[in-house]
């Protein structure tokens, strides 16, 4: 599986300059592209909104937070997104993939996988952001 230049080049934009709050990521042919860019000013439920229903995707996503201790913090979370009713083929092409991919994506602090949206939800994420 390969993995498009794109990806790693929007992954970087996302890590070191903020210009994406995520990025969504699909399998097209025989290589990861990316799907979706998310604006800084997009929210936690405009991400889960662009995960399609019934197929599997890749995405990163900037996490902003305050600790107990009241600072200011964020966390990049990389989400394997393989809902139940997706087809079998496609959930293991992208579970078969995700480690090669996550590799090439340097910077990941937090990884989630998640069958429908109940399992990615912002409660879920702020416990994982702790």
């Amino acid at each position: 599986m390969a993995v498009d230049d794109e990806c790693k080049l929007k992954f970087l934009e996302l890590k070191s300059k903020r210009n994406y709050r995520f990025i969504i990521f699909k399998i097209e042919g025989q290589q990861v592209v990316v799907e979706k860019l998310g604006s800084p000013e997009e929210s936690y439920d405009d991400f889960q909104a662009s995960l399609p229903e019934d197929e599997c995707r890749y995405a990163v996503y900037d996490f902003d937070f305050v600790t107990d201790e009241n600072c200011q913090k964020s966390k990049i979370f990389f989400y394997a997104w393989s809902p139940d009713i997706s087809r079998v083929r496609m959930k293991m092409v992208y579970a078969s993939s995700k480690d090669r991919f996550k590799r090439e994506l340097d910077g990941i602090q937090v990884e989630l996988q998640a069958t429908d949206p109940s399992e990615m939800s912002l409660d879920i994420v702020k416990g994982r952001a702790l």
